[in-house]
Formats: structure tokens, sequence, C-alpha cells
């Protein structure tokens, strides 16, 4: 294992911003994680690992330590007894490509994550989840190298303390766990009814009235991404760059009394949660351009700020402060990012 000195950070983000890290590695195996542990640690250096790069951005200053990005691969499907299937995945392995082996094995659970940037081993950090899929509610387990203990653990879903949008590995264990794989468990046959609110709408304007397949959903959600969303081989983002903010019942009325029409539904516990996207809209930022920044909303999905031209990250914060604070001065509620900005 020879780490590569003096590597810029901006290859390593689809925002393609961000300074320079002092070393970077690739990383094939819970083997090379190790040696690549000890390398850092023999020179007193900190460690960040990384998959796809597509829900992280880089601070300017770049990163004094060693990045590794992972590249464990591995797909392993084994049937129980009650005929589910349970799927052992490599971290490393693109999440879409897991997604279309499981769909051409007739596997529901995960269909609706189609076309969902960057690695499996990244998914339960953010808790992934779109068109009414979640990984927690499909995620048996996942394998880890602890940081504290220096030994690697099997954590149980039980234990990973999912919430909208949020895990341990993303608050409280930030930076503790190195995720190796993860373990799904799928089962043979058909997405149940209801389905989200867009796919019922593209199924009623399209005509298509028999039950949804894996295949079908998955080619629905894909069609619907593809119409809404930027492809960011082709222009920089992170994708949702703000999650859907969470309310009380009580808030939930009261804004529904002060501004008729803003749409509101039931989230977890007793919680609703109202459309970012939406928000940003309502103070005329979609489809804005910022000379000032060189960033911009993208004009077909609020949520996605694109790099058009931006020279740093720090325009892109200036950019991010610019909506936060329209949507808090007419609102009263404040947006929260989505991607992770390292270190």
């Amino acid at each position: 294992m020879s780490p590569t000195p003096n590597v810029s950070l901006s290859n390593y983000t689809t925002m393609r911003l961000g300074g320079i890290a002092d070393y970077l590695a690739e990383i094939h195996s819970n083997q090379e994680l190790v040696e690549a542990l000890h390398w850092a640690r023999k020179r007193n250096l900190p460690v960040l690992m990384i998959g796809g790069g597509s829900n992280i951005y880089w601070q300017d200053d770049g990163f004094r330590g060693l990045v590794l990005v992972n590249k464990i691969l591995g797909y392993k499907d084994h049937i129980e007894t009650d005929g589910s299937h349970t799927l052992t995945i490599g971290a490393g392995e693109l999440w879409d490509s897991v997604v279309a082996r499981s769909v051409a094995a007739g596997l529901t659970g995960i269909e609706a994550l189609s076309l969902i940037p960057g690695t499996a081993g990244g998914t339960p950090i953010q808790n992934v989840g779109a068109y009414g899929q979640r990984i927690s509610r499909v995620l048996v387990s996942l394998e880890a190298f602890d940081t504290q203990t220096d030994t690697f653990v099997t954590i149980p879903e039980s234990n990973c303390a999912f919430s909208y949008r949020e895990s341990r590995f993303k608050s409280t264990d930030r930076g503790r766990f190195f995720i190796t794989t993860i373990t799904l468990r799928l089962h043979s046959g058909n997405p149940a009814p209801p389905y989200y609110a867009a796919v019922d709408d593209y199924l009623e304007k399209h005509g298509i009235t028999t039950p949804l397949t894996p295949a079908v959903l998955r080619e629905i959600v894909i069609a619907i991404r593809n119409s809404k969303l930027p492809d960011p081989a082709t222009a920089a983002n992170n994708g949702s760059f703000f999650a859907n903010p969470v309310v009380s019942a009580d808030k939930a009325k009261r804004l529904e009394a002060e501004f008729p029409g803003i749409p509101c539904w039931p989230g977890d516990n007793g919680m609703y949660k109202i459309p970012a996207a939406w928000l940003i809209e309502q103070v005329g930022l979609k489809g804005f351009h910022d000379a000032e920044t060189g960033m911009a909303t993208w004009d077909k999905h609020a949520l996605v700020l694109v790099n058009e031209h931006a020279k740093s990250t720090a325009d892109l914060l200036h950019f991010k402060q610019k909506i936060v604070s329209a949507v808090e001065e007419k609102y009263h509620i404040t947006l929260v990012q989505e991607p992770e900005l390292l270190p």
C-alpha cells in the first residue's frame, strides 16, 4: 500500500470543489484497510474514508492526513429458509449496480432507490431513502472497522440509530467506523402499494394499471429522476443539497394557517415533513444563477445546487447561506444540508 501524495480533492467529490489532501490511497480489501491505518498511525496522520464522493464536499484547506477511497467489492446472494434473500455487499460497490442486480433477480426492497449515485457503504450513513423506500428498512447489519477498538465489528440495524436522513455514523460516531460490507434482506415479488405520490402521478400520466414489478418500478424511478435531476458527470452537484424540514404537528398547523397551501405530510413519530424544494421555489430561488458565486439552483429541481463556475468551496457556502437565509426570513424554517462538509 503506497499512498499518493498531494492529491486534489476536487476530483473526489461530484461538486468538484476542495483543496489538497496530503495523501490518498484506494482500498480493495479489509487487509489493505488495516495496512493503511497502520501506515497513517506510524506517521500520526488522521484518516478519512470516502466512497464515490456524491454526498460529500471538501473544505478549501484540504486535508492534512490520509484519504482512503473505498473500493471493496463483493455481492453474495443467500436464499434463506423462508424464501427471503440475504445480500452481502462490498461497501465499495456502486449502489445503482447493486440495485440493478437485485432487480434482475426479481427482488423488491431497494428498486425505488435506483439511480442514487455513490457506493453501497454510504447508504447507511445517510440512511438513504427515496420514493417510499429507505435503506434502514432492509438493512440487516453492516461490518465496519472500529477505530476505538481496532477491530472489525458487526453492527445490527437496531444499533445504527437510524432516523430521517440520519444515523450514528453521521452524528454521534462520525468518523469512528469505516464500513466494509453491508447486509440487506430483500424478498421475491412485487412492491406493494400504496406507492409514492410521484410514482402514482407517473402511473396515471402514462396509463399504467397493471401491478408493478421491481423492474418496472426501477424504470419509473429512473425516468422521474432523469426528468428533473442533472447527471453529476455533466453538471457538478451533490444531488439534493437540503433535507426536507421535519416539524412538530403544532408548527405544521401554524404554518398551514399562515401560508395556506403549504405542503405538509406525516412523517415518523407524529412529526411532519415540508418539502425543501417547495420552500426554495417560493422564495424565488429555483433556477437561480448567481453571478457572485458561480453557483446555481437547477431549473428543474430547486434542491440541487450546481457548481457552474465557482472557484472555491467558500463560494458554495456563501450561496448556500443565501438560500438558508431567504427561507428563514419568510418561513422561520432553517434548512439543513444533506451532503457532508469534510473534514
